[in-house]
């Protein structure tokens, strides 16, 4: 059972610009018995992009569910293989001529960067107690996150309070108080926003970028929105986890 995967359709829209990104899908919520999405909202679990594509198969939805069950009931394992995944991965990239990159939780919001690698020091690991981004420090990692307490501590960098290759961007849901959007934005941390229909200009006077060209977030300018229209069964939303054309207006 491989733990990373380089096929999702949108991720894959930036190896047009150099970069591939491995990412591990993971049963999101509760589907699995163990919950991976601890700051989930209602809007936000009916949305959810787990269903998309190839995730509506029986085969997939298995898979993931095995991947989140190994990931808590046999960590040390989990971590040994993500090592190695990882490894054999940027090894895969460089030989296509692209920057690797990863994204842990594709399906989930798991604070990764409080995770230690678990297990006696052998020749995958250079010492314990090293999180998977001490492991990797050039190597670029990146997520969404339902946390605002996750999202502001991804600016600490300074004193190894965050690792500096992690790059978080905060997930807006119905719950979300727009000053946080604006609190954030001041810190340099930006909000993805789902819309429906065509992306706006702005959105509470800050600048709205286009996150469905590609998945890159790591990219994008600091103190911005980043834009989603929405999808699958975002497209149903009547909870206010998209927001309406009328809604969008400076506030």
């Amino acid at each position: 059972m491989k733990l990373l995967n380089a096929g999702n359709t949108k991720t894959i829209k930036g190896e047009a610009i150099g970069y591939r990104t491995y990412g591990i899908h993971l049963a999101p919520s509760k589907i699995s018995g163990y919950n991976t999405c601890p700051y989930a909202s209602k809007g936000c679990a009916l949305a959810c992009l787990n269903t998309a594509g190839r995730g509506i198969m029986k085969t997939v939805q298995q898979a993931r569910i095995d991947k989140t069950k190994m990931f808590f009931e046999d960590r040390e394992a989990f971590m040994e293989q993500l090592i190695k995944e990882i490894r054999s991965s940027i090894k895969s990239a460089k030989r296509a001529g692209l920057k690797p990159c990863f994204r842990l939780n594709l399906t989930s919001d798991i604070s990764w960067e409080k995770l230690t690698v678990v297990g006696e020091k052998t020749s995958l690991f250079d010492k314990r107690d090293q999180t998977i981004f001490d492991l990797f420090p050039d190597v670029t990692f990146y997520d969404y996150t339902k946390s605002m307490s996750r999202a502001k501590a991804s600016q600490r960098l300074k004193g190894g309070c965050w690792p500096s290759n992690y790059h978080l961007t905060y997930s807006r849901s119905e719950v979300t108080n727009d000053d946080w959007i604006k609190k954030l934005a001041h810190m340099g941390v930006n909000t993805a926003v789902v819309f429906r229909g065509q992306l706006p200009e702005e959105y509470l006077g800050l600048d709205v970028v286009s996150g469905d060209e590609t998945d890159l977030r790591f990219l994008d300018k600091k103190g911005v929105v980043v834009g989603l229209t929405e999808k699958g069964l975002a497209k149903k939303d009547e909870t206010g986890f998209v927001v309406e054309p009328a809604l969008t207006s400076v506030h």
